[in-house]
């Protein structure tokens, strides 16, 4: 893969320190959703749960009125006329739509406060519930059915009329819808809720909103189905006006009835929606921001890395033209000398030479000791590579240091091809170097050891090249330089301060 340009590396890091704020943000956004839906949820149960309590505290209400009213001593004694004054005043409070009419336990209605007459009353159309009182001898709360006398959906509140312990009449009452309707609508929160009071058989009495287009229909089949197995629960449904709804139901023990409410998903998802846009749009925009002004940053960058190279370009061309010109003039003056002095000049030349070229390749910024002796003895090897063994750790060297440490390796190989292990086919080196860190400073030991080559004699007078190695470890490495001539080969070793890493 071909190494990305400085502009896509700055992009890529603004880009990964950038998305995973976003993406925290909008997990908590999210984390908020889920809270604020929770709360959503139990706010929904304690709403039906408090209008749960409004309307048994309203139906109570009814009841305690219609019990008063069956133990009249005109309902006790038969005399309804004397009794419509009683009843015409308990209904007055619902208003002229409710109803009030006593029958018998076969549903024969006896008395209404629709009509004067007494004979041609229809009966009942709801005998079930007479059954049920007369059975039970207690109050009754029937589901919606057409009532006899108005010909239209109501609910009813059955008290039984005892004497002498045993019910003669059941008295029945048929509040106004509107009466529940203005419940729904008093207790609901706002317009983004859903309000219904269901009877026992899952139809709707009273609603909000639309209760005109939704009047004496079923509940949804998801709420159906959860009303069938438990009392009170909270659930996701669909309401009949296709809205999806966030819901809770619970039912009445008093009447069987029961209260749904449901506030509709949108309005608990549209939160998350506007805080996952607002937080992608601020990181949007800061996202946008940073990339620019990594573009920005890299164009300038790129511009003193290109001036910089420029630089070191002009300098490597100049200092191979000294080195070149260097060279002119020691072949001018080397003219009337041996060809071996030449030689020799021309080596250390070379190996200055060749340590630019690889400080060049790092633009100048170091180079490692195991490439700059590699480099050095790359003419040694060409034969034979297996005759220098090289070991040691990686250490980093300064650009001065690389030049002097090439200089000094050149001179001890070059001894060793002339004199040494690698003038014969059997001679053998190993250069060995530590680091030592003991000291305030680290420093460097290298050593060069021979074995197998001619046999060793200590030479009378040191020639210019031992010469060159002593002095430059003392005086531009700050360290020091000594060669042993063993019988087994010769032993140089080179200790030198390393440069603080920059």
């Amino acid at each position: 893969m071909s190494k990305l340009t400085l502009p896509v590396r700055l992009a890529l890091l603004v880009t990964g320190t950038m998305l995973p704020l976003i993406v925290f943000a909008v997990g908590i956004a999210y984390s908020n959703y889920r809270q604020d839906r929770s709360d959503a949820t139990r706010r929904v149960l304690e709403t039906v749960r408090s209008m749960r309590l409004v309307l048994d505290s309203e139906v109570q209400r009814m009841t305690g009125g219609l019990q008063v009213l069956a133990l009249s001593n005109a309902l006790q004694s038969g005399d309804f006329d004397d009794f419509r004054r009683l009843a015409t005043g308990f209904i007055s409070q619902y208003g002229e739509d409710s109803v009030l009419l006593v029958a018998d336990g076969s549903g024969h209605q006896l008395f209404s406060t629709v009509t004067r007459e007494t004979t041609n009353l229809p009966p009942r159309n709801n005998r079930e519930i007479v059954e049920r009182v007369f059975a039970s001898k207690s109050p009754q709360y029937s589901d919606l059915f057409t009532g006899s006398t108005k010909q239209r959906p109501i609910v009813t509140v059955e008290v039984p009329v005892l004497r002498n312990d045993e019910v003669v009449y059941a008295l029945s009452f048929s509040p106004p819808i509107a009466t529940f309707q203005k419940l729904v609508e008093q207790q609901r929160p706002n317009d983004q809720w859903t309000v219904s009071l269901l009877d026992t058989k899952g139809r709707v009495f009273a609603r909000a909103p639309n209760p005109a287009e939704t009047f004496g229909k079923q509940a949804s089949g998801a709420l159906n189905d959860a009303m069938a197995r438990t009392p009170e629960a909270t659930l996701s449904s669909v309401s009949l006006d296709g809205v999806a709804l966030s819901s809770a139901y619970t039912r009445s023990r008093l009447t069987g009835w029961t209260v749904v409410a449901g506030v509709a998903e949108s309005s608990l998802i549209a939160p998350l929606w506007r805080d996952i846009a607002i937080t992608s749009l601020i990181g949007g925009i800061l996202l946008l921001t940073g990339l620019t002004f990594a573009v920005r940053m890299a164009t300038t960058i790129a511009r003193g890395e290109m001036l910089h190279n420029l630089l070191i370009e002009e300098l490597n061309h100049r200092v191979k033209n000294t080195l070149a010109l260097m060279q002119a003039i020691a072949v001018q003056t080397f003219r009337s000398s041996s060809r071996d002095e030449r030689t020799k000049f021309e080596g250390r030349l070379g190996a200055l030479a060749e340590a630019h070229n690889l400080l060049s390749q790092e633009k100048w910024a170091g180079s490692e000791l195991r490439d700059v002796i590699a480099r050095v003895l790359q003419p040694f090897l060409l034969s034979n590579p297996e005759r220098i063994r090289m070991a040691g750790p990686a250490v980093p060297l300064s650009p001065r240091l690389a030049v002097v440490l090439s200089m000094i390796v050149h001179e001890i190989a070059t001894n060793a091809a002339k004199y040494g292990a690698l003038s014969n086919e059997t001679g053998r080196v190993t250069l060995d170097w530590e680091v030592i860190a003991d000291t305030p400073k680290s420093r460097l030991r290298l050593i060069w050891s021979e074995i197998g080559g001619p046999p060793v004699t200590e030479p009378v007078q040191r020639g210019f090249g031992s010469r060159l190695i002593e002095r430059s470890a003392r005086d531009q490495l700050g360290g020091e330089a000594t060669v042993d001539f063993l019988p087994r080969g010769v032993v140089c070793t080179v200790t030198c301060v390393l440069d603080e890493a920059r």
